[in-house]
């Protein structure tokens, strides 16, 4: 039965109980609407039949309701996906003024930007959709239109993981390889949009690029799991490092290092191979650098993988620490989003006992101010990074 303060065009869904988050999972619901189709925006209602909001429905998901709004009363979704999306390009544009620093920023972060299942990313002329849900797939047409208003003449690209595709049940047609190149602080690289990894780059760490750069005077610079160069590049043109080493496992971002050292003039080392093997191989042969940056993969991706994953982070960072030069400087870096700032100090800590290293932490970041968390949504603050002296 539908509640009897249902009304308007979008189907309905009962909770049996109510979520602190914004995300609802299958074993909260209670009826849903027979009408209601995965991927459809549906009305929600408490368990008392009262009005709870606006979410992205997908019974095969274990995230079954992905809460919009609380606000049901009027609810239209073009003026709604227009009011977020203003909200979202304001704070970036407005408040962080992040054209004059950057034309590589992130536009929408999923829950800390309201819009649950999406993440927009923009790419110089170019506007990457990675698709997170079902819903947000049927609502990509609209979201590309409404992002053409702030983005004139902007060229879109749609991505989602197999993961996701499968977890939510739709399949992204393939596209054409599209690479494009864009300018952090005046520092240049070339994004490929449609292979890379996300969304062809990592936004996230730009201000941190721009802090390393400051330390890396007359360094020798060391950087681990480095992708397309970033921190080494940083290095290297604006901070006046001696030297850098780039060390990277996939052979198609190194072809990128180098590509994107030639674009800034610059000369980096690149290494194309695992980076537990080469920091062993590094501290036999008495090798250390003064600035070394670990920026891994994510090491912890599930429950289940969490032990393995925070032994790896221990392992690589008592390496790093192997190689660091007395008195210099090691910046580790966790993207998993399971590994709490406790438990990544505290595996910074093992690894400094075992490596028989004295190491001040003096500084804590994560990712730039246009990857904002909801408050309620921590696990939103998935990039930890401690900067550390090591003695």
């Amino acid at each position: 039965m539908p509640p009897a303060a249902h009304s308007g065009p979008l189907p309905w869904v009962t909770l049996r109980a109510a979520s602190a988050t914004a995300n609802i999972y299958k074993r909260m619901i209670g009826e849903a609407d027979p009408k209601a189709r995965a991927g459809d925006l549906v009305a929600v209602y408490d368990k008392a039949g009262a009005p709870y909001g606006v979410a992205l429905y997908n019974p095969k998901s274990l995230i079954t309701l992905r809460l919009l709004t609380r606000e049901l009363a009027g609810f239209t979704p073009e003026e709604f996906f227009a009011e977020r999306l203003a909200r979202a390009v304001e704070l970036r544009r407005e408040l962080f003024q992040l054209d004059a620093a950057a034309d590589a920023y992130r536009v929408v972060y999923d829950l800390g930007d309201g819009l649950p299942g999406l993440v927009v990313d923009r790419y110089g002329g170019f506007i990457v959709l990675e698709l997170y849900s079902l819903a947000m797939f049927r609502q990509a047409d609209l979201l590309e239109r409404l992002l053409s208003a702030h983005f004139p003449g902007a060229r879109f690209v749609r991505r989602a993981s197999e993961y996701t595709e499968s977890m939510e049940g739709f399949k992204l047609p393939p596209g054409p390889r599209t690479v494009t190149r864009v300018r952090e602080h005046g520092v240049a690289f070339e994004v490929d949009l449609t292979g890379g990894h996300k969304t062809g780059f990592f936004c996230d760490q730009r201000d941190n690029r721009l802090a390393v750069s400051r330390l890396a005077a007359g360094r020798r610079v060391l950087d681990v799991c480095s992708y397309t160069g970033g921190f080494g590049l940083y290095a290297m043109k604006l901070g006046g490092a001696e030297a850098a080493t780039c060390v990277e496992l996939d052979p198609e971002a190194c072809r990128l290092i180098d590509k994107n050292a030639r674009l800034n003039e610059v000369k980096v080392e690149t290494v194309c191979v695992d980076a537990f093997p080469y920091l062993r191989q590094m501290a036999a042969n008495s090798r250390s650098c003064g600035l070394v940056v670990l920026d891994p993969y994510k090491m912890i991706a599930s429950r289940e993988g969490y032990r393995e994953g925070r032994q790896k982070y221990v392992d690589l960072n008592r390496l790093a620490l192997s190689v660091t030069s007395p008195g210099g400087i090691l910046v580790s870096c966790s993207c998993s989003g399971m590994l709490s700032w406790e438990d990544f100090q505290a595996a910074l800590r093992t690894a400094a006992g075992s490596a028989r290293r004295r190491v001040q932490v003096f500084r804590k970041s994560g990712a730039g101010p246009d990857h904002p968390v909801a408050a309620d949504h921590p696990e939103g603050e998935y990039l930890k990074v401690l900067w550390c002296r090591v003695l």
